[in-house]
């Protein structure tokens, strides 16, 4: 087996940032002596290469921090609160401490929220949030957490990602199944699809399970119009408004999350439709104001803070050979956005 290449030293770093040893030294450290615009340079340097202060390696071998890491998408999106919820929850019942930040579904954030991270002694991740459909757009994240896990870190995942570490699995696919099977047992068939960002692994299962129940009525899935959008109530809208005045005679409208449901309720209520006598709404998530939106929210229920909880029980066990994975259920909760179509 090829010997793995060494990771970078200090050296390397004021070698690349083109400074003296010492001044790289005082740069990583916040002493005095360095000014701000030298300091940042070296830090983005730092970074860049991937290098981790020696301290932290030493931290992880004594196995010292108490420090949990939590990565999120958005900290405004109320599937990643009630994540978050959950992964607070049970650091603050073991006596651990979280730091969160957010990426914005950014690959190249994500890397970096990892690097620092691992500069501030964090020996746990919580990475929350879909990964990406092509693999190679995680080549980088991999190996920034093989690089961590070989050095006594620990990291797991909630949602598919391509990364070798322990995974909490929401239950996308079989949820698009249940959804898509409400709405066809109501009589409807002329539905369309808000999906989402298509380069997620999120959007892709929960399309897949919505293609699964088509094909299971022996309906032709290329009749479904699909619009992608933003995970985001603005999104929702957006999308809304290009399905549905491309496809007037829609019937249902199917949005991968709850907050592009609530955006698409918005725009059709604020264009003189009625939910749901004119058209049916139904979204996926059951975020808190799902059950609170006029009329209330039809949608799959996933269970968030128990999502969050099991990665951050996943995260502090020891590795094991082959990465553990936890799948969650799902569950149909029929609301008043829903109802059969009129003749």
């Amino acid at each position: 087996m090829a010997n793995r290449p060494a990771p970078p030293r200090l050296v390397d770093v004021a070698r690349a940032a083109g400074v003296s040893l010492a001044t790289a030294s005082r740069a990583m450290t916040g002493s005095a002596g360095v000014s701000a615009v030298v300091a940042a340079h070296v830090q983005a340097v730092a970074n860049r290469i991937g290098y981790v202060p020696n301290s932290h390696a030493r931290a992880l071998a004594g196995g010292q921090s108490t420090i949990v890491g939590l990565i999120v998408h958005d900290v405004g999106d109320p599937y990643f609160g009630e994540i978050a919820r959950g992964v607070l929850r049970e650091t603050e019942s073991r006596g651990y401490m979280a730091l969160i930040s957010q990426t914005e579904r950014d690959p190249a954030a994500e890397l970096a929220r990892i690097r620092a991270l691992r500069a501030h002694r964090v020996n746990s991740i919580v990475l929350a949030g879909s990964g990406y459909v092509d693999a190679s757009t995680e080549t980088d994240i991999a190996a920034e957490v093989r690089s961590f896990t070989n050095a006594g870190g620990r990291v797991a995942v909630i949602g598919r990602h391509h990364l070798p570490v322990d995974a909490v699995l929401p239950d996308n696919l079989s949820g698009g199944v249940t959804l898509m099977r409400h709405l066809l047992d109501l009589g409807h068939r002329r539905i369309g699809v808000l999906s989402g960002p298509p380069n997620l692994t999120t959007v892709e299962d929960r399309l897949a399970g919505l293609r699964l129940a088509v094909g299971a009525a022996r309906l032709p899935w290329h009749t479904v119009p699909v619009v992608p959008g933003d995970f985001t109530r603005e999104g929702g809208a957006a999308a809304a408004a290009t399905l549905l005045n491309a496809h007037p005679d829609l019937t249902a409208v199917i949005a991968l999350n709850d907050p592009m449901a609530v955006g698409a309720l918005s725009w059709l209520l604020g264009s003189g439709r009625k939910v749901p006598d004119d058209i049916s709404v139904a979204g996926f998530d059951d975020i808190p104001a799902a059950a609170d939106v006029y009329p209330a929210l039809t949608t799959i229920r996933l269970p968030m803070i128990s999502m969050g909880r099991q990665a951050l029980e996943l995260v502090l066990k020891p590795s094991v050979s082959r990465p553990r994975r936890r799948r969650t259920p799902h569950e149909l909760v029929p609301r008043a956005s829903t109802a059969p179509p009129h003749p």
